[in-house]
């Protein structure tokens, strides 16, 4: 009894502490709420004190001030303020840029889902849409990439003329000056549409719209600058480019050593107070085409000339220059791997400008750091995801019709399951893509600058892309790697290490941009606490330290709690009021880990501190983490907002196993490299107390999506879907359109198609070629003279879709290439192998005979077995049986063999009438084989008419079998004679 009230106790103690971090109690009710809960279980068993008084007494170090920051605020804010390394004013303007939205939710662990049920779903405005009914569908039809990659190495200049003047290079700026002033929304669409036929026209318009003058002249240019270049940017008149990085500064832009220097200098025939610039700028986006350059650089003061004596160093600086300004130095060309777009080289040497050419003037003088993240962070949440969006779905769209109408095996490549491995990979991870791009540009078109929330995008979307497109590249295969101009395939895959290297690297972003600024923006004390360990006033920053640091605490204990009761009855059943039976389950998932990754993003900032920016791996694991749940939100909010079909939910659910399965991994990962493993593994068991509990996608679930990602229609409406994404077309001469006409073909004719190929591959027609099929298939009454024409059609352009180019010896000029099974050559591939062969068998009487009479008058059955011809393809005859002499009974078999013992060879040689017999034997042979030769000519030419009018007119014609027996009486007369 006494055992049982004792484990009672402690058991509510426990119950109750949990209650507490549950509950988010404050410290002080907390406090005294654990202290009564101490009293009343000593009362149920003193010996519950063991665990109750060193409770109660640090509630008490809790509740009494001057204890607690002795023993506790005091040490902590000192071991924190020597662990975290000193912050420069750069570094504090990046973690301190842009503001934060969906992704901050879900870092602190409780992600508010009625929020999310109220975002506004991204729509195109009438204007929005009918720009890119009408101007973008214009350009695009413009657009060949293949000349433009491998003969013009530019756009072409009707092109060009055409972006400027339809505003293709002012999508973002406002009305009042000239611009189109769409949404970020539309301006992914745009984007995506003209990345879909050429990523060297995408990324030419994407800069202006992205990391260009424009965007920051909106945010931070003065009025007099806004009226100066925006009606000139928005029109085209001025071509924009922005010169950040340099040969010393790529992902470390904030070493760039460009510098400008305050002084006084002639500008425009008057002494001006400007600044005397020197800087070297690298791969430079439309900078061999620009008339304004946009400049970051160091900005000094040595003089004290700004008013300012103290202040030297102002740090970096955006300044707006005229391309054509006297000292820059607009270089030669770059050439990007796999697009061909304008990129260059700008440098500058004692260059002097005036001070009003600092973008938003000299008030702005040092900010140029914060104003290029805040203007980074959009153009990676749109331009970058846009052309990987794009790639996605051209790459499922073209991906998906080659599966279907390539066949190996007897059946479409598309239905091998090791196919179907990568096929659903490109489904799911498309489908993914087109819900990320419209989760971000849904916080895009709100407003704000959510810098982690774009990071995320840019680094998973362009990673995405690079791995369905290298999946796209494995089914395709052959027909994938021979560049030319019917090659769908390649210049995307060419062109990928651009988006993975520019607007900040990949490895970089992940490593150190996603979780260090997310802890930043998204924690809700962390910021705020490592500014006050930065402070000079110590003793004020120690009294707010106390208050935050245990509000911190608070949050921690609070996130574990809900992690640790996640983990054995599973997350919150919160979710939004639109959710089903299928994502409500989803949603139980991402609040538990939600809860999980706070708790852990806690102990890794508490445990590391400074140490975590160097432990790059680890922060790489956490931004894993929470972009993925970041993604498994969005996945679920686009497929609320889709068609919600059987199909659809296939995309979704996949999708979100991957990401939840990413996600897990992540974790353990962490766990398993923490520096502190006992940290780690108390972490480990209160998030994953039963270990994994997810996996990837079953083999049987991505069967089925391979099946569903060759379908169109009201099968696949994803795929339907995907075509108003991108610039699609069905023109048979098209590099796209090419594979998706035979690909709509086949879906029209595949019943026939297939009935055909089957009765094809069991040996139901003669003949040696697919045509020779067809027309005895109709002649047989098997098929109708129409669906005769219909194989014809189809198989012509199945076999030019799967054509590759070939190229002069230089590889200069791509050749036409010719189809053999078009409608005016299919008859040239006619064979009069059937009728050979039927001639064959009935002159050397080798035919299987069922009724033939024997000596007796019985029947017997003379079936002979077919060896050589077993193979239609092959053209040898039936072997007969070979029998000895005295095997012969009928007297056929005894009068034709030979007595040769009653002839006398030399005689017969002697014989002056047996040599003229055998002479004109010779000659009418002779003249026999000439005829034969001359008339099988003839007669092709007169078979292939008559098959003419079947494959092109779908008429038949009793002239072939006529035919035949002619060439069969021709054989026999000249026997006869001879």
């Amino acid at each position: 009894m006494t055992i049982g009230l004792f484990i009672l106790a402690i058991l509510i103690q426990l119950a109750v502490v949990l209650a507490i971090f549950l509950m988010s109690l404050s410290r002080v009710n907390g406090s005294i709420v654990a202290i009564i809960t101490v009293i009343v279980t000593a009362i149920i068993s003193p010996w519950s004190l063991i665990l109750g008084i060193p409770l109660a007494l640090l509630c008490l170090v809790l509740l009494i001030a001057p204890i607690r920051q002795a023993l506790i605020t005091k040490p902590v804010y000192k071991a924190l303020g020597s662990a975290m390394p000193s912050m420069s004013d750069t570094e504090r303007e990046a973690l301190d840029a842009g503001t934060s939205w969906w992704e901050k939710e879900l870092f602190m662990g409780a992600p508010n889902w009625d929020t999310f049920a109220n975002y506004p779903y991204p729509q195109l405005s009438e204007e929005e849409q009918s720009f890119i009914d009408n101007e973008v569908e214009e350009l695009c039809a413009m657009l060949d990439e293949w000349k433009i990659h491998h003969e013009d190495q530019d756009l072409s200049p009707q092109a060009w003329r055409f972006i400027k003047d339809k505003g293709f290079l002012g999508l973002i700026i406002p009305k009042e000056y000239g611009g189109l002033q769409f949404t970020s929304y539309a301006q992914s669409r745009v984007m995506s549409k003209i990345a879909s036929r050429s990523p060297t026209a995408a990324v030419s318009c994407m800069v202006p719209n992205s990391l260009g003058p424009g965007e920051l002249l909106m945010h931070y240019g003065t009025e007099a600058q806004k009226q100066h270049w925006l009606p000139g940017l928005a029109k085209g008149d001025e071509i924009p480019c922005f010169g950040l990085t340099g040969p010393e500064a790529g992902s470390d832009a904030g070493a760039i050593p460009d510098t400008g220097v305050v002084c006084y200098g002639m500008h425009d025939g008057q002494q001006t107070l400007g600044l005397r610039m020197n800087f070297s700028k690298r791969w430079i986006t439309l900078a061999p085409i620009a008339t304004v350059v946009g400049l970051a650089f160091k900005m000094y003061d040595p003089e004290g000339l700004l008013g300012d004596t103290n202040k030297v160093d102002y740090g970096i600086t955006c300044a707006l220059v005229p391309a054509n300004h006297d000292g820059v130095i607009i270089g030669p060309r770059h050439y990007p791997s796999g697009s061909p777009f304008m990129n260059g080289t700008v440098d500058g040497k004692d260059v002097f400008i005036p001070l009003d050419y600092i973008i938003g003037g000299v008030e702005n003088a040092g900010r140029g750091w914060r104003m290029l993240m805040e203007c980074l962070g959009v153009g990676r949440g749109i331009s970058l995801p846009a052309l990987s969006t794009s790639a996605g779905g051209m790459t499922y769209l073209s991906v998906g019709a080659f599966a279907k109408v390539r066949e190996q095996f007897k059946i479409s490549v598309g239905k091998f399951e090791g196919v179907q491995d990568a096929t659903s990979r490109i489904a799911s991870q498309t489908y993914m893509l087109e819900a990320f791009r419209h989760l971000v540009t849904c916080g895009l078109n709100q407003g704000g600058t959510p810098s982690v929330m774009t990071a995320m995008a840019k680094y998973y979307a362009t990673e995405t892309m690079r791995d369905l497109v290298n999946d796209g590249m494995d089914v395709v295969g052959g027909r994938a790697i021979q560049m030319g101009p019917r090659n769908f395939l390649a210049i995307p895959y060419q062109a990928i290490p651009v988006s993975i290297t520019v607007e900040g690297a990949n490895i970089l972003t992940r490593s150190l941009m996603i979780f260090g600024q997310g802890a930043m923006r998204c924690h809700p004390y962390l910021f705020d606490e490592l500014q006050l360990l930065q402070s000079e006033d110590k003793a004020g920053a120690l009294k707010e330290f106390d208050v935050l640091f245990f509000k911190h605490l608070g949050y921690t204990f609070n996130r574990g709690a809900k992690a640790f009761i996640a983990g054995y009855v599973g997350g919150s059943s919160d979710a939004p009021s639109f959710a089903d039976t299928f994502t409500l389950p989803y949603y139980k998932h991402i609040n538990r880990l939600s809860a999980s990754f706070a708790l852990t993003a806690d102990m890794a900032l508490g445990l590391l501190a400074g140490d975590l920016k160097r432990k790059e791996m680890l922060s790489g694991r956490l931004a894993d983490i929470h972009s993925h749940l970041f993604i498994a939100t969005a996945v679920l909010q686009f497929y609320q907002h889709g068609s919600k079909s059987a199909a659809e939910r296939l995309h979704a659910e996949v999708a979100l196993q991957d990401s939840l399965y990413t996600v897990q991994e992540a974790f353990m990962s962490l766990f398993a490299n923490f520096p502190n493993r006992m940290a780690a593994n108390v972490v480990s068991f209160v998030t994953f107390p039963s270990g994994r509990i997810f996996t990837p996608a079953s083999d049987e679930l991505k069967c089925k999506l391979g099946d569903v990602f060759m379908d169109d229609f009201e099968a696949n409406p994803f795929r339907d879907y995907l075509k108003t994404m991108v610039y699609y077309n069905t023109e048979p001469d098209d590099s796209t359109g090419r594979m998706e006409h035979a690909y709509q073909t086949l879906l029209a004719v595949e019943p026939l198609w297939q009935k055909f190929k089957k009765a094809e591959h069991k040996g139901s027609f003669e003949g040696l070629t697919f045509e020779d099929h067809v027309v005895h298939a109709s002649q047989s009454g098997e098929i109708t003279e129409e669906e005769a024409e219909q194989l014809i059609k189809y198989n012509a352009l199945r076999f030019d879709s799967l054509l590759t180019d070939v190229f002069d010896e230089h590889l200069l000029q791509a050749q036409e290439r010719i189809n053999p099974h078009s409608l005016e050559n299919a008859v040239h591939k006619l064979t009069d192998y059937a009728q050979i062969k039927h001639d064959a068998q009935a002159r050397d009487d080798t035919l299987a005979k069922d009724d033939r009479l024997t000596d007796s008058g019985e029947t017997a059955a003379g079936i002979h077995e077919q060896t050589g011809d077993a193979n239609p393809d092959h053209g040898y005859q039936i072997d007969g049986d070979v029998k000895m002499v005295d095997e012969q009974h009928t007297t056929a078999e005894i009068k034709a063999q030979t007595d040769f013992s009653a002839v006398s060879p030399e005689a017969k040689a002697l014989n002056p009438r047996h040599r003229d017999a055998e002479s004109t034997l010779s000659e009418r042979m002779s003249y026999n084989h000439s005829l034969r030769t001359h008339g099988s000519d003839e007669l092709k030419t007169s078979d292939s008419n008559a098959i003419a009018d079947i494959v092109t007119e779908g008429k038949p014609d009793k002239s072939l079998s006529d035919s035949a027996k002619l060439k069969d009486g021709i054989r026999r007369e000249e026997d006869d004679k001879a």
